[in-house]
């Protein structure tokens, strides 16, 4: 024993594990800190957004907000009406979700999959520079190469129509295709690491039993990644609610049916195109609208985590 003692000295072993707790320790309250100011950031901007969306609520009344279609803050008889602003804003994200994630997805496996070393590295730092991007330059690009397109289509579309009014290539199409492009990189760079954390073992036993390789990507790997493929959907929705200047440049702004060749405003767009020279009941207003901008991200946010559940279950 005791010449074990002096080859490895008992203090020298209790010093090292005091340490090693007491590093554990610390990195445990650091992670418990942050945890909690995330929470309380969570708690402090729903606080702030109800506090400051509410009084125009009592003010105007909810039944006006929702459900009417006019709106003219300024005019002498203001009117208040938000659904045609809700109905784009949830129009125009379902459409371009329902276009990039799919393309997203796809792109993901490709990389993830197929793609050889030389191709991912050409197509993966290309994914991360669309990420790079600023919003406003997607908004130029729209403006000066996607408007001049969407128009000379609308001409073509209702040259016979002598009611239509032209909006220059600024419409809901226009806002949805900017759209679906910006989400493309959130939802390729979540669902290719999702893709990749899958064990190797599920692609080993699909291959076994006489499966395809596309039929092993299709039926083992994709459902087996559905949580990460799932949560980066979420999160282009959210890119894709939260975006603002972008639309601003290639939407046309005006409040409208969300039809597609129709100039129409978003949630985020009417916040950021009037708050610069609103005042009173007005600025109260726009503060409402980012309360149903929130209510509506986090209402999407908790349908897809259950539809998620509610698939996971099944599965189990």
């Amino acid at each position: 024993m005791r010449a074990q003692e002096k080859i490895f000295p008992v203090d020298s072993i209790r010093g090292g594990r005091s340490k090693k707790a007491v590093v554990e320790g610390a990195a445990q309250a650091v992670l418990a800190f942050c945890a909690c100011c995330t929470i309380l950031a969570v708690a402090a901007i729903t606080w702030y957004m109800i506090a400051r969306g509410t009084p125009a609520i009592l003010e105007v009344g909810l039944k006006e907000i929702l459900f009417t279609t006019v709106w003219k803050p300024t005019a002498a008889e203001p009117r208040y009406g938000i659904l045609y602003v809700i109905l784009t804003s949830l129009a125009g994200t379902g459409m371009a979700v329902l276009l990039g994630a799919p393309v997203g997805v796809l792109a993901a496996v490709f990389l993830a999959e197929v793609a050889d070393e030389k191709a991912a590295a050409v197509l993966k730092p290309a994914v991360e520079l669309l990420a790079g991007i600023p919003s406003v330059i997607y908004g130029l690009l729209g403006l000066s190469l996607l408007n001049p397109l969407m128009y000379r289509l609308e001409l073509k579309l209702f040259a016979d129509s002598p009611g239509h009014q032209f909006t220059g290539g600024a419409n809901l199409l226009s806002a949805v295709l900017v759209l679906a492009i910006m989400i493309l990189p959130t939802v390729i760079s979540v669902s290719e690491t999702a893709i990749r954390s899958v064990p190797p073992e599920i692609r080993a036993a699909s291959l076994a039993l006489g499966a395809s390789r596309v039929q092993t990507i299709f039926r083992s790997v994709l459902p087996a990644a559905r949580p990460g493929i799932a949560t980066a959907v979420v999160l282009g929705v959210g890119r894709a609610v939260g975006e603002a200047m972008a639309i601003t440049l290639v939407s046309g702004g005006s409040v409208n049916a969300p039809l597609p060749f129709r100039s129409v405003r978003f949630l985020t767009t009417a916040i950021v195109s009037e708050m610069g020279y609103s005042s009173g009941t007005h600025r109260r207003m726009l503060f409402t609208i980012g309360l149903v901008l929130f209510v509506f991200i986090a209402a999407i946010n908790l349908i897809l985590t259950g539809i998620l559940e509610r698939g996971d279950e099944k599965c189990g």
